[in-house]
């Protein structure tokens, strides 16, 4: 039988994998076999994804960006699932987990997978769900074979909330808005009704032996995540953490590759301490946060209440961002929402790299700030997170081409512009000359955090794939 990448790391093997992985993070090697041999890293890549361009998750390694995408009864059929995922993996996500709880479910997963070069993630009781017609129905049969089926589909990492155990429930009835993890309530809904503990903790074994034959890397869902702050770091959240971290112990000796999910809403001055304590809990395992929101009262904005929070867990040692899009709480996100949400979480990813120095992380601010001194608007837009933005916004007022020579932009105009009237003086002799200049090709950032963003081998991804006799392309979308 293949062997998973942590059990071939445990060999002293180093694989395809992490050679690849070392050269995007410009790191040794050897280093990156013995992070993910000691589970502090994995690289999701199941066997059967072929378009995969390998990545790592660890806290020693630049921090990651999931972006969530997914249809619903309401919303969103199969192409506009594939506009989302070209819209996430052109705008820097480095994962991605399909959500979707509609129809085509297969087809969409197949396809999703056979055009991303980055991982793709499930949550396979969702689909368990749909297939059952009401979550009390349910069986344990029916979930490994839809967890081996998306095994096989080739999904390289699944969310599975078997922490949320029956003695847990009675811990939830204080709080403000109850348990807000779809899976969490789902499985806390067959619980009271079948009298019986989680099946995906009773069969947590079996599961594992299905993602050691195909590699997939489990994360641990947090069904039991506060959904609002006053909810936050509360009993219920801690006492399936501890779950977790038995869950974590018993993976890694079937060889499987773990991540543990975490909250969710959390004051600003309890993330960091919900970073520490998962870490010790979950023996380093990797820690892949969503947000977390730092206030709950800016629906239409939560990308944003969310990206101060995943800065300060990144700095704190989370490993990967799960982004929040403008539309959280509110509706299903669209193509521009995705953009929208990544460009948060980039910026909140980069961020945590550069305060916590990375090596060469700090290169990419550093070039864009001396094309901006020296108003170099071209090389401005090319360095830019968004280059497309960042180029609309400016020529917003001054969209001519001589406008790209300019010494001034429309906020200052040429008067009052600070630093043509820092250069004027310079070159004047009334100051020193400034000389700096970073060489972002020497650099040894990570692969992230240079620009552009977005970049991944797609050399795997087929020009075309054929699903119940339709042809699609990478372009299929957009026809």
């Amino acid at each position: 039988m293949a062997r998973t990448q942590l059990q071939r790391a445990r060999s002293g093997e180093v694989t395809p994998a992490m050679e690849r992985v070392a050269e995007r993070e410009n790191r040794d090697s050897e280093f990156v076999r013995r992070e993910v041999a000691e589970g502090r890293a994995v690289i999701p890549s199941n066997r059967a994804h072929g378009s995969l361009d390998p990545m790592v998750i660890g806290r020693e390694f630049a921090t990651k960006v999931n972006a969530n995408i997914g249809n619903s009864d309401e919303t969103g059929g199969p192409e506009a699932e594939l506009e989302k995922l070209h819209a996430a993996v052109h705008y820097g996500a480095d994962t991605v987990m399909d959500l979707s709880t509609g129809s085509d479910l297969d087809a969409i997963r197949e396809r999703n997978v056979a055009h991303s070069p980055v991982p793709v993630g499930t949550v396979p009781i969702y689909e368990a769900v749909k297939r059952a017609g009401d979550p009390a129905e349910i069986t344990r049969e029916l979930l490994l074979e839809v967890i081996e089926k998306q095994a096989r589909q080739g999904v390289d990492y699944m969310t599975i909330h078997a922490g949320v155990l029956m003695e847990h429930l009675p811990l939830t009835d204080g709080r403000t808005t109850g348990i807000v993890s779809r899976g969490g309530s789902i499985l806390a809904q067959w619980m009271e009704e079948r009298g019986a503990q989680n099946p995906l903790y009773a069969e947590f074994e079996a599961i594992c032996e299905v993602f050691a034959e195909h590699d997939v890397t489990v994360s641990l869902g947090d069904g039991l995540r506060p959904g609002s702050l006053a909810d936050a770091s509360d009993e219920a959240q801690f006492a399936e953490l501890e779950t977790l971290g038995e869950l974590t112990r018993v993976a890694r000796d079937h060889g499987v590759q773990v991540m543990v999910e975490g909250p969710g809403h959390v004051p600003m001055d309890e993330i960091a301490g919900n970073v520490e304590r998962q870490q010790a809990v979950c023996d380093g395992a990797p820690f892949y946060v969503l947000g977390p929101l730092v206030t709950d009262v800016a629906p239409g904005y939560d990308h944003i209440t969310s990206a101060i929070g995943a800065t300060e867990a990144a700095r704190a040692g989370a490993a990967m961002l799960c982004y929040v899009t403008p539309k959280e709480h509110l509706g299903l996100p669209d193509a521009e929402d995705v953009r929208e949400g990544l460009a948060a979480y980039r910026i909140a990813a980069h961020a945590a790299d550069v305060a916590d120095g990375l090596p060469g992380a700090r290169d990419w601010d550093d070039a864009l700030s001396t094309a901006r001194y020296e108003f170099d608007w071209r090389r401005q837009f090319e360095l830019a997170l968004d280059p497309e933005r960042a180029r609309a916004y400016h020529d917003q007022t001054l969209p001519g081409d001589n406008y790209k020579e300019a010494r001034f932009c429309s906020m200052c105009g040429v008067e009052f512009c600070s630093m043509r009237i820092d250069q004027d003086a310079r070159e004047s002799g009334e100051m020193e000359t400034l000389d700096a200049e970073t060489d972002l090709s020497a650099s040894p950032a990570a692969e992230v955090n240079l620009p552009p963003v977005g970049t991944h081998d797609a050399e795997g991804v087929p020009d075309e794939i054929e699903i119940d006799g339709v042809t699609f392309t990478p372009e299929s979308a957009d026809d």
